[in-house]
């Protein structure tokens, strides 16, 4: 079988360059192309050096539909609005994608859904089996421990992360609220200063730390009374992330139009 071409939107930042790595080294795929967003000064650098592998003779581009049409699978780490524009590319291209993008708004997410009526599409906050996991345990516990126990949600990022809380630790609060039967929406308590009051019963807190070169730290608090549940989930290493998301990629090949999560991809 003819290996599967592989292209990366985002090679430039953090996670691309992991993924240009990873698929590069990998077996039975081959690494189609890589963009950067125009006037990026990534544009025309050789992705192997990017991605500290040495010289692959591919170059970094600009020039999102020509990856998508040469592409079996594009893997997408790259802002917003960006991403929500190339989905509904390739959904008129018939590309399938995995989208590790955070921070879409509400209209963003609304386009992504559009476009998974017409393409496969993973779109996940995180794509490490041992957050995945994590989910799965947060939802559990949420919906065995009373109302009485409240929820915190803390993560720490790198200095340079943009959006909070991350995308990961909004997906543990919808974990909790789905295993409490509510929307996240209506309890979600996302930043507290100065004279805020007694903890309002059932919200679920955020607190987002940025810092130095974290990888990213993820805290689930359940405190009761005379007692307190913790499940944490620390990252060390990006290629945690990479692999999963090429992962994602070659499972979502030939899937039925959709959105999906790293749930199915793994069979959690």
């Amino acid at each position: 079988m003819a290996d599967i071409r592989m292209g990366v939107i985002g090679c430039g930042g953090r996670m691309g360059r992991m993924l240009v790595a990873e698929i590069a080294g990998g077996e039975g795929c081959v690494l189609s192309g890589g963009t950067a967003k125009t006037g990026s000064g990534y544009i025309g650098s050789d992705l192997g050096e990017l991605a500290g592998i040495g010289r692959i003779g591919v170059a970094a581009g600009n020039a999102a539909g020509e990856l998508i049409r040469a592409s079996d699978v594009v893997i997408e780490f790259s802002i917003p609005a960006a991403t929500a524009s190339h989905a509904t590319l390739a959904a008129e291209l018939g590309t399938p994608l995995m989208i590790g993008t955070t921070g879409l708004s509400a209209a963003e997410a609304v386009t992504l859904r559009e476009a998974a009526k017409r393409i496969p599409i993973v779109w996940a906050a995180n794509t490490s089996l041992g957050i995945n996991l994590l989910l799965g345990l947060v939802e559990q516990a949420a919906a065995r421990l009373g109302p009485d126990w409240d929820i915190e949600i803390m993560e720490m990022h790198h200095r340079g992360k943009a959006d909070a809380p991350s995308g990961t630790a909004l997906a543990l609060g919808r974990a909790a609220a789905a295993g409490r039967g509510v929307a996240l929406d209506a309890v979600a308590q996302r930043g507290r200063d100065g004279i805020t009051g007694p903890r309002k019963n059932g919200d679920i807190g955020f607190a987002a730390l940025r810092g130095g070169d974290a990888v990213g730290d993820h805290h689930v608090i359940f405190a009761g009374a005379g007692e307190r549940l913790e499940l944490s989930h620390r990252a060390t290493n990006r290629a945690i992330y990479a692999k999963g998301a090429v992962r994602a990629a070659r499972w979502v090949i030939g899937q039925p139009p959709g959105l999906y999560g790293m749930k199915e991809v793994l069979g959690l």
